[in-house]
């Protein structure tokens, strides 16, 4: 296992605690804990640590964000991989925290959003990221690990 390198900040937003028994025919029956080992297993291999938050509150998702620039108390994110969930389609609170910090960052999506109701199809988040996985199953999540390792690394 290569020492660490960096940091990650693997965010989950609102509903998302209940992977695993939400709409499993949508989002399947893996849990959230799943796709924090999913994360942790990728992150590790790039020799990249990882903090996971997720919250259904707004607010503690912008805190979040912010936390990447780091403090005396806290180390920052090097990266950031975000599922915002409902917030995708809703959040200019959250598109203006991730701008702010300008970090390389990867937007996931566990099912194809566009292919689902029209409102889905509309991203607040994309235009600020480097990347968008949509509809790859918690496959997205190792994913974005891997792109934001490569990017940060090569």
């Amino acid at each position: 296992m290569p020492a660490e390198t960096g940091r990650l900040l693997i965010i989950n937003g609102p509903n998302l605690n209940l992977l695993g028994t939400r709409e499993p025919e949508v989002y399947g029956t893996a849990t959230l804990a799943d796709v924090e080992e999913i994360c942790r297993t990728a992150a590790t291999a790039h020799g990249l640590a990882v903090e996971v938050v997720q919250s259904n509150h707004e607010g503690e998702l912008v805190d979040a964000i912010q936390s990447v620039r780091g403090s005396a108390e806290r180390p920052g994110a090097d990266g950031i991989v975000i599922n915002p969930a409902a917030y995708t389609h809703t959040s200019v609170a959250l598109r203006d925290a991730l701008g702010a910090v300008a970090r390389p960052t990867v937007e996931v999506h566990i099912s194809n959003v566009h292919a689902r109701e029209e409102f889905r199809r509309h991203s607040y988040i994309s235009p600020v990221v480097d990347a968008v996985i949509a509809g790859a199953g918690l496959t997205g999540y190792r994913l974005a690990v891997d792109l934001l390792a490569e990017r940060l690394q090569g």
